[in-house]
């Protein structure tokens, strides 16, 4: 008797955990979805181009104009194929997944303009990470009334994106992440849902453990190599001895030693300036630095006497915290600016 009144209570349990939790996920939804991001945030330096499209507007469009696409292409394929799974099992739309459904798009929209604006405002180097933190909180509210799994791995995925900013990490890196979290997260969501059932709290902490390491593995791999030297143990010439060979060709470490001057060309944009009157600062270097040179061309390693390489493009970071400019119609229209920029070193954890 005392066993049969255990099995009828763990069977309303059940019906009262299937009713909270009515909204089911489909597999196909996270696997399209998350490829498609994992693609884009993969192959994002070569689809579109600075070099196909110069104009910064032109370019802003064309990638609006590529999300657009993928994102609708998406959708129609996933509404499809949901319809038809909703056929089979004989089920209809209901009023809360017609909600989160809402909440979906909206969370994609927003994702969609800030990226749209980051060409004209700057910020780009937190796109992966905003579109880390988007699409943890769509998994966050989906899970809310669908899975327990996605909860937990929408808070994570909110985590991640939100540590990629915080420890600023390099733009490749991060670009990494997003990857991983979209084009191996996601699917592997899908493998790990269980129809609703509630789980103990350790079994959820097992299975999120699980998801991170096979999310952040990768990732976490790519930059340790990106980070690790690749400069051959060579001596590095002094940069008056670099400019007196007659022949540059090959790899050649050269020192650059400090005061000295190296101009910074500055491109201005807008109605006011003349666009070929672009200012050069004369910026001298505070200490000496070794560069690397293959074929008289600078291959982006640097690093401090003494110190490990790094990759320029991908280690150093520029802030602009503060900008101003505005016209003095009173003293003759001068033009008052000032602008302060901070380069510093990313370092690598």
């Amino acid at each position: 008797m005392p066993h049969l009144a255990t099995q009828q209570l763990d069977s309303i349990h059940s019906m009262l955990s299937a009713g909270n939790r009515n909204l089911r996920i489909e597999s196909h939804t996270l696997i399209l979805w998350g490829l498609t991001g994992g693609i884009l945030s993969l192959f994002s330096n070569n689809i579109l181009t600075y070099k196909q499209f110069p104009d910064n507007t032109q370019h802003a469009l064309a990638w609006l104009l590529l999300l657009l696409i993928s994102f609708g292409g998406v959708a129609i394929i996933d509404w499809h194929l949901t319809r038809r799974a909703k056929q089979v099992r004989d089920e209809t739309w209901s009023f809360i997944h017609k909600q989160v459904i809402k909440i979906f798009w909206l969370l994609i929209s927003v994702g969609t303009l800030l990226t749209f604006a980051m060409f004209f405002f700057g910020g780009g180097y937190m796109v992966f990470g905003v579109w880390i933190i988007l699409t943890g909180m769509i998994l966050f509210v989906h899970g809310l009334f669908s899975e327990e799994m996605l909860e937990w791995a929408g808070a994570l995925m909110i985590l991640i994106g939100v540590m990629t900013l915080g420890f600023q990490l390099p733009f490749e890196t991060t670009k990494w992440i997003a990857a991983s979290s979209f084009g191996i997260g996601c699917p592997l969501l899908a493998v790990m849902l269980d129809k609703g059932r509630s789980l103990p709290s350790w079994k959820r902490l097992l299975q999120s453990t699980i998801w991170v390491v096979a999310v952040l593995t990768l990732p976490l791999l790519a930059h340790r190599n990106a980070a690790s030297s690749t400069m051959p143990d060579m001596p590095s010439m002094p940069l008056s001895l670099y400019l007196e060979l007659s022949d540059v060709s090959g790899l050649h470490l050269v020192t650059i030693p400090a005061g000295t001057e190296i101009p910074v060309k500055l491109e201005i944009s807008g109605d006011i300036f003349d666009k070929a009157s672009n200012p050069i600062f004369p910026l001298k270097t505070a200490t000496p630095i070794e560069v690397a040179l293959r074929d008289g061309k600078l291959t982006g390693d640097t690093r401090f006497i003494g110190g490990t390489w790094l990759s320029v493009e991908k280690t150093m970071l520029i802030q602009i915290p503060w900008i101003k400019a505005a016209l003095t119609p009173e003293k003759g229209a001068v033009l008052r600016s000032s602008l302060i920029v901070n380069v510093r070193d990313q370092p690598t954890p």
